[in-house]
């Protein structure tokens, strides 16, 4: 019985003069188990026509088709471009017949009075045949894939390539696609052929940093993610973004496979909108300065003419009030009119010092920071505590008066909106920070409320302390209320922004 791993259905394609010689054939097979569909032909035409109606498993040739020789039919066989395993079995097979088919292609050649070697012969080529239409669907798939992958890759605006880093730690290319001419100013085949075309081409100053990133993505086998600048041959310099991915191959190296983008652009765009950030902080700060000193000539105008005026009004009022009689009616008068010249006197030395915080410049932050809170809870009636854990913060001038307009205007909130009973205010130094924290136990703050459109306060405070490098945070507190945490840096430093600019600026140049 047949016993190898084939299906048992085997269709057979004859060319023989003889009835007798198939059913010979045929009837040896099937005892072997197969179940035979044959064909028999004996001409060129017959051959062809059978090729073209039936996928068969095996043709075989005998020696005596008077119409169609061996070679005749291997021929054809082969113009048919079917993958069919052409065996010869013939009597007295001549050796030159043999030779010259095996030549022409022929998978064996057989005698008949051998026909027990048939069935191995059949399962050895069946098997052959179907490896080799494994192998070309596979090459065809590979094809295919090929395809698609160039075509996507030439319509990537980025350049798709494949690398490998050299022992001596130099990038080499394996693979580049065709955008390369356009990102790099040199063609896949040039990049290919030449060492170390990619280092050649970034500016120096950004090659150290380039080999940093390298190494470490090598190191700990990590993507590798790289922004620098490129000069390419007869073009202006040009921001790439280098991204890739290593892959360990069977023999343990690296390749590195990704993809490279032409980011000048939106460097540029950055670099514009960095310069108008710069801009608007300086005219923020100007801005700033301005109302600072149109606030220092309205509180000396309050402080030295009308604070003068109503305490030479209060002088008048007293000496008017010695001179009349103890039960006179117009003396209850001046007395009422007394106090509420002792009120409009207090109410301008608080506004002139709301106004030009003066205490801040003669003692400082901390002083500045009780004093005010003082004349809130004094205006308010809020209690209102402070503990100051660094009275000699010494910082610039600007970060100070930012920091305490802030605080102004953070307490106004709290009388406004909070709500609250009581507010605790804490002002220290960590490292190269000032830290005031306000914290009130009021109906708290919900984080809509910082996106709401007329929310000018926070925003006023969000837009100084930016301008200074500070940073504002907001955060409930517990069981409720809300803490503001204010932060500036002790020495604002400005000129980092513009520092940037300039050296992207002249590296454009």
């Amino acid at each position: 019985m047949h016993t190898g791993s084939s299906s048992a259905a085997l269709k057979i394609l004859f060319i023989e003069d003889s009835d007798a010689e198939v059913a010979r054939l045929r009837k040896h097979l099937e005892s072997l188990g197969y179940v035979i569909e044959a064909h028999r032909v004996a001409g060129a035409q017959a051959l062809n026509e059978a090729l073209s109606q039936t996928a068969w498993d095996v043709v075989i040739a005998g020696g005596a088709a008077s119409d169609c020789s061996v070679l005749t039919a291997l021929e054809l066989l082969q113009q048919s471009n079917r993958d069919i395993p052409f065996i010869v079995v013939a009597n007295q097979l001549d050796e030159q017949v043999a030779c010259k088919a095996m030549r022409a292609g022929a998978q064996d050649c057989l005698d008949s009075s051998r026909i027990g070697r048939l069935a191995p012969v059949i399962e050895r080529e069946r098997r052959e045949a179907r490896m080799r239409q494994e192998r070309r669907a596979a090459l065809d798939a590979m094809r295919v894939n090929d395809e698609r992958f160039r075509a996507l890759a030439a319509n990537v605006p980025g350049m798709l390539f494949q690398m490998q880093v050299t022992p001596e730690g130099m990038p080499q290319f394996l693979y580049v696609s065709e955008a390369s001419q356009m990102l790099l100013g040199m063609s896949a085949e040039t990049l290919l052929s030449h060492d170390n075309p990619l280092v050649g081409v970034i500016v120096p100053e950004d090659r150290e940093d380039f080999f940093s990133a390298l190494a470490m993505s090598s190191e700990r086998h990590a993507t590798l993610n790289w922004e620098g600048r490129v000069v390419p041959s007869g073009a202006d310099i040009k921001w790439i973004n280098l991204r890739c991915s290593p892959r360990e191959l069977e023999n343990g190296t690296h390749i590195w496979e990704g993809v490279m983008w032409n980011i000048t652009q939106s460097k540029l765009a950055e670099a514009e909108l960095r310069a108008s950030r710069e801009q608007l902080a300086e005219l923020s700060n100007h801005l700033q300065r301005a109302k600072e000193e149109e606030r220092d000539r309205i509180a000396r105008d309050i402080h030295d003419v009308l604070g003068g005026t109503l305490v030479g009004i209060k002088i008048s009022a007293s000496l008017l009030a010695g001179k009349m009689d103890a039960g006179s009616p117009q003396l209850d008068r001046l007395r009422q009119i007394e106090v509420m010249l002792d009120d409009a006197i207090t109410t301008t030395g608080r506004v002139a010092r709301e106004l030009r915080p003066g205490i801040l410049k003669e003692f400082g932050l901390a002083a500045a920071v009780e004093s005010h809170a003082e004349d809130f809870q004094h205006r308010t009636g809020i209690p209102c505590d402070v503990l100051c854990a660094d009275h000699d913060i010494e910082t610039s001038e600007d970060a100070a008066i930012a920091l305490f307009r802030t605080y102004q205007e953070t307490l106004t909130n709290i009388s406004k909106h909070a709500g609250a009973q009581h507010v605790e205010v804490r002002l220290m130094q960590e490292g190269d920070e000032i830290v005031l924290e306000v914290s009130d136990n009021g109906r708290g703050m919900k984080s809509a409320d910082l996106r709401k459109p007329k929310s000018f306060g926070l925003r006023s405070i969000r837009e100084r302390l930016d301008s200074l490098g500070g940073t504002m945070l907001i955060h409930p507190r517990n069981p409720q209320g809300t803490t503001v945490v204010l932060r500036v840096p002790l020495h604002p430093l400005r000129a980092e922004m513009s520092r940037e600019t300039s050296a992207f600026s002249a590296g454009q140049a």
